[in-house]
């Protein structure tokens, strides 16, 4: 083999390797970026729903409370109408 050819097939499987190598980081990122996103959007539902039933429970508070202070329906908290 000349010294051309020996040159071309080490710059094309030099350059082969390489893109290989970026092909597979390129994954590997894009999949850790993908693993994050789902743990952000998962943590996102929990609070919602952790929001969801703080609002529940003081929704419950707020129906037992009125009728323990028989408070109208219509009556804010500060005691003035509507």
């Amino acid at each position: 083999m000349s010294r051309a050819s020996k040159t071309t097939l080490a710059a094309t499987s030099i350059f082969t390797a390489g893109m290989i190598y970026f092909v597979h980081w390129s994954q590997e990122a894009d999949k850790a970026a993908m693993h994050a996103g789902v743990e952000r959007d998962e943590e996102k539902q929990r609070i919602k729903r952790e929001r969801q039933a703080d609002f529940e429970m003081q929704k419950r508070l707020e129906q037992e409370y009125r009728k323990i202070q028989n408070v109208p329906e219509g009556q804010n908290i500060d005691g003035q109408g509507s």
